[in-house]
Order: C-alpha cells, then sequence, then structure tokens
C-alpha cells in the first residue's frame, strides 16, 4: 500500500540526520517522495554553507588585518593562505584533506597523555565543513581586505582629528567601513558557497550513515527512474529558494550598515555568480 504525500513526508522528512525511515524507497518514485528526500537531505547543505560562514568570516577579518599589516610575519603567512586557497579547487581541497586526514593514527593521538579520536575528521560533516571553513574564509579575506583598502582617507584623517586610534578606531571606523563596502562582494561570496556545498556529495568524504544531502538523493532517483530531468531540477529549485533567503538577510544586513547614508550613496547588492571556484 502506498503512503499519502503527508505521510511520506513525515517518513522521510528527516531521514538525512537518522530520524524516520532507515530504508529508501524501492517502487512507486513519486514526486512527493522526491521532493522530501532531497529535501531531507538539504539539511546537510545548509549545515555546511551556514557553518562554514558562521566560522569564515571571523577567520575572513582576521586575515584580512593580517594582510594589511605591516610586520611581514603577519602579512607574508596570510597572503599565502589566501592565494593558495584561491588558487586551488574546491574539490582537489576536498581530496587533499581527506587523504591527508586518513593518514592520521586511527587509534587517535596522545597529547599530554590524553588520547584524542581522529577517526571522526574523515567524515563529511567534519571534514568537509573543515576545508570549506577555510576556502570560504581565504575568499572572503581578500574581499575585507579589498574594503580595508578601500576606506577613504578622510574618514582615517578625521578619526586621527578627533583624537581616536588603535583599537577604538578600528572598532568605530575602520570595521564597520570595512564591512560596508565589503558586504556585497560577501554576498555573492556567501551564495556561491551554498551553491559549492554540493561538491561535498563528489569528495571522498563518506555521508553520515550514508544519509547524504541533496545531490545525493537526487543521485538516487536519477539511477532508480533512469529520469534525471526531475530529480536535478528539483535540486535546482531548492538552492534557488536559498538564494533567495540568502539576498534577504544580507540585504537587511546591507541596510542596517548603510543606514547612516543618503539614498542615492547606498551601495546595493548585486548577484555576480562564479562559474568556477
Amino acid at each position: 500500500m502506498s503512503m499519502t504525500c503527508w505521510e511520506t513526508i513525515q517518513a522521510y522528512g528527516l531521514r538525512s540526520i537518522g530520524i524516520g525511515e532507515n530504508l529508501l524507497p524501492k517502487t512507486d518514485f513519486t514526486l512527493c517522495q522526491q521532493f522530501t528526500l532531497i529535501g531531507s537531505g538539504l539539511i546537510w547543505n545548509v549545515y555546511f554553507g551556514v557553518l562554514s560562514l558562521a566560522f569564515g568570516f571571523f577567520l575572513a577579518n582576521a586575515l584580512a588585518l593580517a594582510k594589511s599589516a605591516r610586520s611581514p610575519w603577519l602579512r607574508k603567512p596570510a597572503e599565502w593562505f589566501i592565494f593558495v586557497f584561491r588558487g586551488s579547487p574546491l574539490f582537489i581541497q576536498f581530496f587533499l584533506a581527506y587523504e591527508a586526514l586518513v593518514m592520521l593514527p586511527r587509534a587517535g593521538i596522545e597529547i599530554f597523555g590524553i588520547t584524542i579520536a581522529t577517526s571522526w575528521t574523515t567524515k563529511a560533516w567534519a571534514g568537509a565543513l573543515f576545508v570549506m571553513f577555510l576556502n570560504t574564509a581565504a575568499y572572503s579575506a581578500e574581499i575585507f581586505y579589498g574594503a580595508l583598502r578601500s576606506i577613504p582617507k578622510g574618514d582615517l584623517e578625521a578619526a586621527d582629528a578627533y583624537g581616536i586610534s588603535g583599537w577604538q578606531k578600528f572598532r568605530r571606523i575602520q570595521w564597520p567601513t570595512m564591512l560596508r563596502l565589503g558586504w556585497p562582494g560577501y554576498t555573492n561570496e556567501a551564495i556561491f558557497l551554498f551553491h559549492a556545498t554540493t561538491l561535498v556529495f563528489f569528495s571522498s568524504f563518506p555521508a553520515f550513515s550514508q544519509r547524504g544531502d541533496a545531490l545525493y538523493y537526487a543521485n538516487f532517483f536519477a539511477d532508480k527512474t533512469f529520469n534525471p530531468f526531475i530529480p536535478y531540477p528539483i535540486v535546482g529549485f531548492y538552492f534557488i529558494c536559498i538564494t533567495l533567503i540568502v539576498t534577504m538577510v544580507f540585504g537587511a544586513v546591507n541596510r542596517r550598515l548603510n543606514r547612516h547614508l543618503p539614498q542615492n550613496l547606498k551601495s546595493r547588492i548585486r548577484l555576480r555568480p562564479q562559474l568556477v571556484r
């Protein structure tokens, strides 16, 4: 007896995180099943995107500051980090990271008498997330570095004239202005990062208990039905929805950052899709 659409949602809506039916459907591959399971897998894509952005934002700020520092001990490592991660494809970074993490001792690493487990690092939820975090930090750092160099000198000179210097100058003048100038570019990076989460499916990192992301389930239905023209457009539809949500959220932040400027001087977010990562 076939399930209704609501029963299908209840059974498979959270399957990608281990809740609901364990076995995938074998017959009657309905449109509701495809939307439900692919949407379930999308939870992992959102997980990779949100956490990578959250952690990468802070590292990107630190790298941008280090790259603009006068000391070569800070500047050179930041420049090479950004160059390496921007200069190599994300898929190659996945592959190299997995090969490096597999070489860690399976029994764990002993530090100061405490054994730290290493097996979890080769799982997609940890290893792939770590690679994406470093990758987006490098791209975002270059965006913020360009914004930092574009801060009008008049703003800095005015801060000096008012006796604002050091940390206070950075916190009140440089950092807000850097975010305001770099936010449209950072928004495009955030959108493309969510799109890049689909590469996790092709990477060497295994999925959590064989419950993968959106592309994992789309590939399953394409293999079973021999019709890729239904599941893959569903994946595209879901990511268009994510793009709209990201654009609205980041657009609200952009308006907040530019709230003090006249209407004709406010920077607007323009989507500039990247074809190659």
